[in-house]
């Protein structure tokens, strides 16, 4: 080998750093950044730095999987499950009958995914189109983000069809139930209404809410993401429909007590009206009518005075109806017999300085004719024989001060105050109706104990299989005295001739009252009413009729209820098949509307 071949070998094979004799190379060994110590805070650092980063990770880890797990799963399956709800159909509302007042039906809502709406200009206009949306408020929806929002709730079927062929993305429709009411306005004020969510506000959709809503269902699903359903996550909940509920109320009688107070109203050019009629074997409400009304489905038309049920929330003085219970309450007790005598001239009765007046003196007059004429002063004549306690106590018997026990919201009690706190001028007012305060579903329920024969019957807006006990309240050769005088009352002589009914005996009593208005009373503005029964021999309805401020002329409850409750009474006995109890002619019942009414006092 050669020397120098020799001295290279020597140099590979010579641990490096060492510098091999003669070499002439940079000499790594002596290089001050190796030489240099190294301190040992700058090892710690680098160690307590990768402590603290993996003890922060362990944290992180601890808090997404232990402390709040619910919260991050809740995150993650949001991305791709979603639990829809499975509505029940609401309970149907039917007549005595079986005939549907108020009905749910299927109707798609139309929502949307926020962030996974796409949809090019000529869609976004379509779809904003018929969601009924400005399409800038359209955007402003999609630019929110989540996972939720509605576009319009229950649309028709021809715009659902067009928006499922539209296939925007993250737009989709549900079922839900739409609530229709084939009576509209006729049968508004007893059925109500209910809102969006299907859930009762007013009438009987409130009174019987969880009887009618069902139970829920539940669906959970996962989808993809084109959101659409992949497959069903654990198990349905099937929905469970509401139950249906059967009410007392005629579908024919509801709609001829609406036509004709609406009639009324219109003919008299009146504010308002009602109506009641009832069944008094079984008390049942057969009839329940305002006007003005509103159409439960339309929400336009739930405003205002549509919305008031006046025969049950508004209350009035009754004036002349609660005379009869006076004259029976005097016989009940034996202080009178129908047949005795009260002297009403001169016409008034002072009582403690103030004045009580008829519209004209009548004299000497049985207790019948002072039903029949309608005296204030025989009245007052009659109830100064008793005790404070005894008239309060006979009021309160036949439901006056007190709210009727019924399901149905927004019932009404009146007023009728202690009797402790009377003074004789308001024993005797109150006598013939001032100074107290009833509905007229009170005053129809009061009569029942006349036709009942003095028995007053529990009511009921459901309907009822047989004829219920009442409570007695009068004797019933007392009750059928009344029932005499009432029907003198509305036959020739009476305050209401035009309450007569073909083929039909009727009995009742009229009320007319001016309204008050503030401390006192408007001098130009009245109600009128009547309330009475049929047939007068073995009575199957009470009717009570109400007319709220007539102004075309007549305004007595003779000339404006008596009226109505003839036509009322007539076609509803037809329609429960009472076979007429008497042999009447178009001809007198003619001549009986156009008779000239006993002027009533008030």
């Amino acid at each position: 080998m050669s020397a120098g071949w020799i001295e290279r070998l020597r140099e590979r094979m010579a641990p490096r750093g060492q510098a091999q004799p003669g070499h002439s190379g940079a000499r790594y060994a002596s290089s001050p950044l190796l030489t240099a110590k190294t301190p040992i805070w700058r090892s710690r650092l680098v160690l307590i730095t990768l402590g603290l980063s993996f003890s922060l990770l362990f944290g992180r880890a601890l808090y997404v999987q232990v402390i709040d797990k619910e919260f991050f799963q809740a995150q993650g399956e949001s991305r791709y499950q979603r639990t829809f709800e499975l509505q029940a159909s609401r309970g149907r509302i039917t007549d005595r009958n079986g005939e549907v007042l108020a009905a749910s039906v299927p109707a798609p809502s139309v929502w949307m995914i926020p962030k996974d709406f796409q949809a090019t200009p000529a869609q976004l206009t379509e779809l904003a189109r018929l969601v009924d949306l400005p399409p800038a408020d359209l955007t402003a929806k999609a630019r929110e983000g989540g996972n939720f929002v509605w576009l319009r709730r229950l649309v028709d079927d021809a715009t659902a069809t067009r928006i499922r062929e539209m296939k925007v993305k993250g737009v989709f429709l549900q079922r839900e139930y739409r609530r229709e009411y084939p009576e509209g306005e006729a049968a508004a004020h007893v059925v109500g209404f209910t809102n969006l969510e299907e859930r009762g506000q007013e009438g009987v959709e409130l009174a019987f809410q969880k009887r009618l809503e069902g139970r829920k269902g539940s669906r959970s699903v996962v989808r993809d993401r084109l959101g659409r359903v992949v497959e069903d996550i654990g198990e349905i909940i099937e929905p469970e429909d509401g139950q249906d509920i059967a009410l007392s109320i005629d579908n024919k009688v509801q709609f001829v007590a609406y036509q004709r107070l609406r009639e009324a109203v219109s003919q008299h050019n009146a504010k308002a009206g009602s109506a009641v009629v009832l069944d008094v074997r079984t008390g049942e409400v057969l009839a329940l009518v305002n006007y003005p009304s509103y159409k439960p489905g339309d929400r336009s038309t739930r405003i205002g005075e549509n919305l008031r049920n006046r025969a049950l929330t508004d209350t009035f003085e009754p004036g002349s109806t609660m005379k009869p219970f006076i004259a029976a309450q005097a016989i009940q007790t034996g202080r009178v017999k129908p047949e005795t005598i009260i002297q009403t001239a001169p016409g008034s009765i002072t009582i403690t300085g103030s004045t009580i007046r008829d519209s004209h003196p009548h004299g000497a007059l049985t207790v019948e004719q002072v039903i029949q004429k309608s005296s204030n002063v025989g009245t007052v004549k009659l109830a100064m024989q008793m005790q404070p306690r005894e008239m309060w106590e006979l009021y309160r018997s036949v439901g006056f001060g007190l709210k009727p026990e019924m399901e149905f919201p927004g019932l009404a009690s009146g007023r009728l105050r202690p009797y402790k706190s009377w003074r004789p001028i308001e024993q005797a007012t109150m006598s013939y109706g001032y100074g107290l305060s009833a509905s007229l579903f009170q005053l129809a329920h009061a009569y029942t104990v006349f036709a009942r024969d003095g028995q007053i019957v529990p009511v009921t807006l459901q309907k009822q299989p047989a004829p219920v006990e009442g409570v007695q309240i009068f004797r019933p050769e007392v009750a059928l005295s009344v029932r005499k005088m009432l029907g003198m009352a509305a036959g020739d002589g009476g305050t209401a001739p035009k309450a007569q009914a073909l083929g039909y005996s009727v009995g009742g009593k009229t009320g007319t009252a001016h309204k008050q208005e503030g401390k006192g009373y408007a001098g130009n503005k009245y109600r009128a009413w009547f309330v009475g029964l049929a047939p007068l021999k073995a009575p199957r309805i009470v009717v009570a009729v109400m007319v709220d401020e007539p102004s075309n002329g007549r305004y007595f409850g003779g000339d404006v209820a008596a009226p109505v409750f003839s036509q009322v009474v007539q076609q509803t006995l037809r329609v429960m098949g009472v076979p007429p109890d008497r042999e009447v002619t178009p001809q007198i019942i003619a001549r009986s509307q156009a008779a000239k009414a006993e002027e009533e006092s008030f």
